[in-house]
């Protein structure tokens, strides 16, 4: 052993543990973090508006029930739900897979878990295949026939059938019409107040109608 060696300071055993732990809980919540509702900030410009914690998780809960064991779920422009989902929070959320599908390309953090999505070219979709989920929620970015009508096309292509989707309630006569929706009792609530009624929309047998 040189002089140097000797020199070193050196750390007792139960400092290093100490500090083992440290880093070990430091890690773990900087991987919890990555999926708290609103770790990506809104971008208005995008029309990105979060759903509130308890919305999100209340969704992904139904998107697990729905999907079932071992089901993939797609959030169509509903990051908030994906994230849910990711957090661990929700009961059978471990027991379903689920991706993104995003304009917003801050939500390729999320590795191959992000798909890419423009719904002005709703069906350039390469990674994913046709009706390969069992259930997917959709909430288009804007309030408009025309956006509805192109998420729908998307929604189409991806679904095996069950399909939930949150949108202004003036949507409500195009969500019959291009996806059978029935209009939720449940409320679906943001983070920031919106001045449009938003509601939830869905195809099949649900708690929430």
């Amino acid at each position: 052993m040189s002089d140097s060696d000797e020199d070193a300071p050196a750390l007792s055993a139960h400092t290093l543990a100490a500090l083992q732990d440290f880093y070990r809980d430091t890690s773990s919540s900087s991987a919890s973090d990555q999926f708290t509702v609103g770790a990506v900030g809104e971008d208005w410009s995008l029309s990105q508006f979060w759903y509130s914690d308890e919305t999100a998780a209340q969704l992904a809960e139904e998107a697990v029930r729905e999907a079932g064991e071992g089901g993939r779920i797609a959030c169509v422009s509903a990051p908030s739900v994906y994230q849910k989902l990711k957090q661990g929070s929700v009961s059978g959320s471990d027991r379903v897979s689920a991706v993104v599908l995003e304009y917003d390309r801050r939500f390729s953090t999320y590795g191959e878990d992000f798909l890419f999505y423009d719904y002005n070219e709703p069906l350039a979709l390469s990674n994913a295949p046709p009706q390969s989920f069992d259930f997917v929620i959709a909430d288009p970015p804007y309030l408009s026939e025309e956006c509805l009508t192109k998420v729908a096309q998307t929604v189409k292509y991806l679904s095996k059938g069950k399909v939930l989707l949150c949108t202004g309630a003036i949507m409500e006569k195009v969500a019959k019409e291009l996806l059978d929706m029935k209009m939720c009792s449940f409320l679906p609530k943001h983070n920031k107040n919106l001045s449009n009624e938003f509601r939830c929309f869905v195809n099949y047998p649900s708690r929430l109608l």
